[in-house]
C-alpha cells in the first residue's frame, strides 16, 4: 500500500511513542477508545463537538474522519490524522493540517488522549512530535493551536513548548459562544524549546503529498 500511498509507511517516534497512520485494528482502537470517553460529560473541548453523541456514533464518527481526511488530502489542503502508539496500546491521535502549505508554510494541529491516559506528559510529547514532523521534517515556519477555556491541559501543553499567546477567537458549539485561545510557535522559538528525541522514518516519499517537496531557501 506504501507505494500507492507513501503516508500509510510514515512513522513519527519519541522515547515513548509511535506516531502513524493507523492500520484498521489499530483504527478500531482508537475509535473505542474515544466510545469510552474523552473528557469530562460537562465539557466539550472541540469545536466539532463530535463526543455529544452515544458512544456508538462516536466510535463510527472517528473512523469516518479517517478515511475522510485520507480521500481528501491533497498538497493544497491536508490533515493527517497520526493515531498516538505508547508500548503498541493505541492512547490518543494527533493531527497535522495545513492549506497550501508550500506557500505559507504553516501548520494546525489538534490531539486528544484516551481519559486513562492523560495526566503522564503524553500529550506533550506527542505534540512535540509532530511540531519536529513539521518544522525539522517538512520545512515548517510557524505552528498555530487553539484551546477553549477551562482547557488546562491543551493550553499547559503549548505553554511547555513555548507558544506565544496570539489573541482570541468565538466560536458557536452546540449553541454557546465560547472563547478559543490562540498560540503560535516560530521556527525560532520552536529550536529554543526543543527538549524531546524525536526520528521520522518513511518521509520522502510522502513529501509531494503534503506540498513540502520544493523547501523555500
Amino acid at each position: 500500500m506504501a507505494g500507492h500511498f507513501p503516508l500509510v509507511g510514515l512513522r513519527v517516534r519519541t522515547p515513548r511513542l509511535e506516531l502513524r497512520l493507523p492500520d484498521d485494528d489499530q483504527l478500531a482502537a482508537l475509535a473505542e477508545l474515544a466510545a469510552v470517553g474523552i473528557h469530562e460529560p460537562d465539557t466539550m473541548p472541540f469545536v466539532t463537538p463530535f463526543t455529544d453523541a452515544p458512544p456508538d456514533v462516536v466510535a463510527r464518527s472517528v473512523v469516518q474522519h479517517h478515511y475522510r481526511m485520507r480521500g481528501e488530502l491533497v498538497p493544497d489542503k491536508w490533515v493527517l490524522p497520526l493515531t498516538v502508539l505508547s508500548g503498541g496500546t493505541v492512547v490518543g491521535t494527533q493531527d497535522l493540517e495545513a492549506t497550501e502549505f508550500a506557500v505559507t508554510r504553516q501548520v494546525g494541529s489538534g490531539s486528544w488522549l484516551g481519559r486513562e491516559h492523560q495526566g503522564q506528559g503524553i500529550g506533550t510529547e506527542m505534540r512535540a512530535a509532530a511540531l519536529h514532523l513539521a518544522f525539522a521534517g517538512l520545512g515548517a515556519e510557524l505552528a498555530r493551536s487553539e484551546s477553549f477555556d477551562g482547557n488546562a491541559a491543551s493550553t499547559g501543553v503549548s505553554r511547555k513548548l513555548g507558544y506565544a499567546d496570539d489573541g482570541t477567537a468565538h466560536h458557536a458549539v452546540l449553541g454557546r459562544r465560547r472563547t478559543g485561545h490562540r498560540f503560535v510557535l516560530t521556527r525560532e522559538t520552536w529550536e529554543r524549546h526543543r527538549s524531546v528525541d524525536v526520528t521520522i522514518d518513511g518521509l520522502e516519499p510522502c513529501l509531494p503529498l503534503l506540498g513540502a517537496d520544493d523547501p523555500p531557501a
